[in-house]
């Protein structure tokens, strides 16, 4: 078993994102081809999801995870990002087969909570799982639980801000980053970098994200002029937040936390679905 390079940070009902980096996931790291990056979009299929307000969605954990009472939040962000990436990869047809319902948002939440048990399972490095015990996942643990599931045929990673974007080119990816406190508070246009100063807030945790979208690609003599290049993502903090569910941050914020980032692209070439 190799050992893995693990960074834990403190679990919340709005974070749970814990940093478990694979030495064996570098053979299946897609390095940059050099080729010409455009602003692409993919955009989920479900409504904004929402980890923090679940009672008042209709999702009751108790019945579905024999629990003495529901819960109201969950630090599931792992699931929730992995379930609007999923509605990308799936057609509707092979998302029902899943049982992942595109219109019902307390059924998809339902469906991302059972996707971060998964995971929790999935991060054997750790001691407890969900349910009972809120204790976050990982983009890895998460990526694992979508292939051994059968929705997935493989992922790949990315670890330079060139690499990302490429692999933004075939399809959106999954995000998992340091959270400072001043990203929780973006601006008009869902930017949660607005703030110049946002490096000296306090680290929050750690937040696994969907980004779906190269918006803006801006290049200096051919090189990626990364203040001017954005990346939009999809939260599960509901569509109240942010634009509309979104956010958004520049590429020179992913460069900035890229040592204690990690980019998971799960792919669905050649699955088929019961």
């Amino acid at each position: 078993m190799p050992t893995l390079d693990i960074t834990e940070y403190p679990v919340k009902p709005h974070l749970g994102r814990h940093r478990v980096l694979d030495p064996r996931s570098l053979a299946y790291r897609r390095p940059y081809d050099g080729h010409t990056l455009r602003a692409t979009a993919w955009e989920p299929r479900i409504p904004v999801l929402d980890q923090t307000r679940l009672i008042a969605q209709g999702v009751h954990t108790a019945a579905g995870y024999g629990l003495d009472e529901d819960v109201d939040a969950l630090a599931s962000c792992t699931g929730n990002a992995a379930t609007a990436l999923l509605s990308i990869l799936l057609t509707p047809p092979e998302a029902a087969a899943a049982g992942l319902n595109l219109h019902d948002p307390a059924d998809a939440q339902a469906f991302a909570i059972g996707l971060y048990a998964d995971a929790t399972i999935r991060d054997r490095w750790q001691q407890y799982t969900w349910p009972t015990d809120d204790v976050g996942s990982s983009g890895l643990g998460v990526a694992k639980a979508l292939r051994d599931r059968g929705l997935i045929d493989q992922y790949g990673h990315a670890t330079t801000a060139e690499e990302l974007c490429m692999l933004l080119q075939t399809g959106p990816v999954l995000l998992g980053m340091p959270w400072h406190a001043a990203f929780s508070d973006p601006d008009s246009d869902g930017f949660v970098d607005h703030d110049p100063t946002w490096a000296d807030s306090p680290l929050e945790g750690g937040h696994e994200v969907c980004v779906i979208a190269l918006e803006s690609v801006a290049t200096v003599d051919g090189t990626l002029d990364l203040d001017h290049t954005y990346l939009r993502f999809r939260n599960s903090w509901s569509g109240t937040w942010g634009d509309h569910g979104d956010g958004r941050l520049r590429l020179s914020t992913y460069q900035a936390l890229r040592a204690q980032s990690d980019v998971i692209q799960p792919r669905h070439d050649g699955v088929t679905l019961p």
